[in-house]
């Protein structure tokens, strides 16, 4: 019988599943191919799609067969428990609850394209604040539901097992890192002295032939794969269908290119989980935190490494010729690697990158825990930059409204992206300990020593093992900050 019970529970979250990756592409499509006068069609559709889901999800017959179902496999094992945590957030909110988040959150997003195209925040802060407000009951109910503090339980939802007791001393000690790393990596790039500009014109139809043969030649499949534009750069769609988006510049060329390497690294991880376990919550990706350590050993780590510039800078120089010595490994390091106090996130280097997460997070915190309105949100940015990094943005467009995600309701998902980069360095550094071909290989254009050694202490993991426990079994310990500092260091301090 309680085999029985688990056969039936993997169906359910095969459903549940299925109805996710439609969601999915739809969220694709509205960022790349839907007219605007969709928005409000697809935001319903969305709705009808989560709260099917979610009747899925918390149906009586879900917890009849989660309390009468046994299994010795280990795999399933580890399905079995993600299924009752997933049940235990899904039965801790009303159908009516998810259904509203969904709407207001399409609703939110379509304004602050506009709100954001215009600089005018408060075009879009009574949409904000809608969405703030649904956020918060949620994170009351998953609180009730968990045990965790709400904000915790925002976290838990994007990053399994991670909570802003543990982030914050390890963004506070990268705080003090950066006091110190920022001008010395400064000083030292000052004394080097500006790297040449590469000379256009960078045709955007040049551009995108570039990005999807990268893409391709680092291991993504032609038949599982687009690439496509939209406004922010995202990796979408589902394991075997995955949807690449960026855009182009055609004054400067590297916004795609990196921008693309970035979301393959993404999509090479839903590639690489374990087919055997597709639609169900072990095989899946093991959190965002571990995602964005997938998409930065691509971008970050290898391909912008000396290695990797010194095969990418000929075939730059082929397709878009001109002078040859802006294409050298060097001086491209130096146009890729700089080092700016910016106002935009996704421009900036990884020295600073983490400063803008720092802001994020202790933003998101303080609106989930009632300590900041969100009419004070554009002054406490412009405050806890200037902290940060010694500017103020000049407007709301390259302050708080740069980003998608609270508008989209995103609330806990920005440490993630500090914790990916800082997971990211310590996999490379145990990558290339494993794999002592894995630089050559680089300097070849070739991907496939550091991805094979991915596919099997990562992405076949899917989510069996939580990101410390992930860490631990790839790595042989857990989370470790210096990894990261000491990659900085060697890169910008020396």
């Amino acid at each position: 019988m309680s085999n029985e019970a688990y056969q039936r529970l993997t169906q359910r979250t095969a459903r549940i599943g299925a109805l996710g990756e439609a969601a999915a592409v739809l969220h694709w499509d509205a960022s790349t191919m839907m007219p605007r006068g969709g928005g409000a069609a697809r935001g319903e559709q969305l709705a009808t799609l989560a709260g099917l889901s979610h009747e899925l999800a918390t149906a009586p017959e879900m917890a009849e067969d989660l309390a009468a179902a046994t299994t010795t496999e280990p795999w399933a094992e580890a399905n079995l428990a993600l299924m009752r945590s997933a049940h235990v957030r899904a039965t801790a909110l009303p159908t009516s609850l998810v259904e509203a988040m969904a709407r207001a959150n399409s609703a939110c997003e379509k304004v602050w394209r506009e709100a954001r195209a215009k600089s005018d925040f408060a075009m879009v802060r009574p949409h904000l604040e809608e969405v703030l407000r649904l956020q918060r009951e949620m994170a009351q109910a998953l609180s009730a539901a968990t045990g965790l503090l709400p904000y915790d339980a925002l976290m838990e939802g994007y990053q399994r097992g991670v909570t802003a007791a543990e982030v914050e001393p390890v963004f506070d000690a990268y705080e003090v890192f950066l006091r110190d790393a920022l001008p010395r990596a400064e000083e030292i790039q000052a004394r080097r002295g500006p790297p040449a500009p590469l000379q256009g014109p960078f045709p955007a139809e040049k551009q995108r032939g570039m990005c999807r043969r990268l893409s391709l030649q680092i291991g993504l499949e032609a038949e599982n794969s687009r690439l496509d534009e939209s406004v922010h750069p995202f990796c979408g769609g589902t394991p075997s269908d995955v949807r690449i988006t960026t855009f182009y510049s055609e004054a400067d060329p590297a916004k795609a290119l990196l921008g693309v390497l970035h979301e393959t690294g993404h999509a090479l991880y839903e590639r690489g989980l374990p087919e055997a376990y597709a639609r169900q919550p072990v095989g899946e990706a093991a959190g965002m935190a571990a995602h964005e350590s997938q998409s930065l050993i691509v971008e970050m780590q290898a391909c912008r490494s000396d290695a990797f510039l010194s095969y990418l800078g000929p075939e730059l120089h082929k397709l878009y010729g001109g002078d040859a010595a802006p294409y050298g490994a060097k001086n491209l390091a130096g146009l890729w690697r700089r080092v700016s106090r910016g106002f935009i996130r996704v421009d900036a280097d990884e020295l600073t990158y983490p400063a803008h997460v720092i802001l994020r997070f202790r933003l998101e915190r303080a609106m989930i825990e009632g300590r900041l309105s969100i009419a004070d949100l554009p002054g406490a940015w412009a405050e806890g930059l200037q902290s940060l990094l010694g500017i103020v943005p000049p407007d709301d467009a390259r302050g708080c409204l740069q980003d998608i995600h609270w508008y989209d309701g995103g609330f806990g998902y920005f440490p993630s992206y500090t914790l990916g980069a800082m997971a990211a360095a310590q996999l490379m550094k145990a990558a290339r300990t494993a794999t002592p071909g894995l630089d050559a290989g680089l300097a070849k254009g070739d991907m496939a020593p550091l991805l094979g050694w991915l596919r099997a202490n990562v992405h076949a993991q899917g989510s069996r093992l939580g990101f410390q426990d992930l860490l631990r079994a790839a790595t042989g310990k857990p989370l470790d900050p210096m990894d990261f500092q000491q990659h900085l260091a060697a890169r910008y301090l020396e």
